[in-house]
C-alpha cells in the first residue's frame, strides 16, 4: 500500500509493540497481547546490538528463551551455515557491509524458531543492485527454513518476487482492499511474462487502492482474474 496507509503499524500490532484499536491478532489460538519469543522481528535499519560480536547477536534470542547451551552452539552453527557468514562470527557490526548486517539480522530473528517473521521493509536501506541480491539470500534462507513470514513492502517488484500472497491496503483508514496469489514457482524469472503479469496485476491494485480509476477495462479485468 502507499505511504502512510497503516502498513508498518499493521506489522507492530501483530508483534505486540502497540495494541489494536479495536479486533484481535491470534497466533495458533492465542491473542497477541505483548511482543513474545513466537514472533521475530527484522527492521530496516539492522537494529544490530553495536557492543555484540555476530556470534552474540544471534544467540541473543537463544538466551532469552533459555535453550540450553549445546542447542544453542548446533543453531549457531545452522544459521551462520545457511547466511554464509562461517567464520565472521567474531566480528562487530561496524565491521560487516550492509548485506551482512542484514544477513545477520534475519538469522538473528530466525534463531529462536519463532511461529511468524515479521519483516519491516528490510531492504528499504539499500541500493537497487544490493537489494537484488538481498532478496535472493532471503529466498534461500526461507526455503530452508520454511518460517512464516509477514513482510512490509511498497515495491512491486520485490513483493511479487518474494511473496506467495500479496495485501494491498487502502490509503485511506487501513483497510485491505486486495488479496492476491502468486503462483508462479521458484526460483522466479523476472523477465518471464507470467512474472510481468503478475506485476501489472499488482500494480493496478494499488491504483485502485489509491483511489485511481484503472488504466483500462483490460486491465480492470485482468485483475479480477488475479
Amino acid at each position: 500500500g502507499p505511504s502512510g496507509c497503516g502498513k508498518t503499524t499493521l506489522l507492530t500490532i501483530i508483534a505486540g509493540f502497540q495494541a489494536a484499536s479495536g479486533g484481535r491478532v491470534l497466533i495458533n489460538g492465542c491473542q497477541v497481547t505483548r511482543p513474545g519469543p513466537d514472533r521475530g522481528f527484522v527492521f530496516q535499519n539492522y537494529a544490530l546490538f553495536p557492543w555484540m560480536t555476530v556470534r552474540d547477536n544471534i544467540l541473543y534470542p537463544m538466551k532469552q528463551r533459555k535453550v540450553p547451551g549445546k542447542e544453542r552452539e548446533k543453531r549457531l552453527e545452522e544459521l551462520l551455515g545457511m547466511a554464509q557468514l562461517e567464520g565472521k562470527e567474531k566480528l562487530f557490526p561496524h565491521q560487516l557491509s550492509g548485506g551482512m548486517k542484514q544477513r545477520v539480522a534475519f538469522i538473528r530473528a530466525l534463531a529462536g524458531k519463532p511461529e511468524v517473521l515479521l519483516m519491516d521493509e528490510p531492504l528499504g536501506a539499500v541500493d537497487m543492485q544490493m537489494r537484488q541480491s538481498l532478496q535472493d539470500d532471503l529466498e534461500v534462507l526461507w526455503l530452508k527454513d520454511k518460517t512464516t513470514v509477514v513482510m512490509v513492502t511498497h515495491d512491486v517488484d520485490e513483493a511479487i518476487y518474494l511473496s506467495d500472497r500479496v495485501i494491498v491496503m487502502s490509503a485511506q483508514e487501513g483497510k485491505i482492499v486486495e488479496d492476491l496469489p502468486v503462483r508462479l514457482p521458484r526460483p522466479r524469472d523476472r523477465k518471464g511474462m507470467e512474472y510481468h503479469k503478475h506485476k501489472e496485476r499488482l500494480a493496478e491494485a494499488l491504483r485502485i487502492a489509491m483511489g485511481k480509476r484503472p488504466e483500462s477495462p483490460e486491465a480492470k479485468r485482468q485483475l479480477c482474474l488475479a
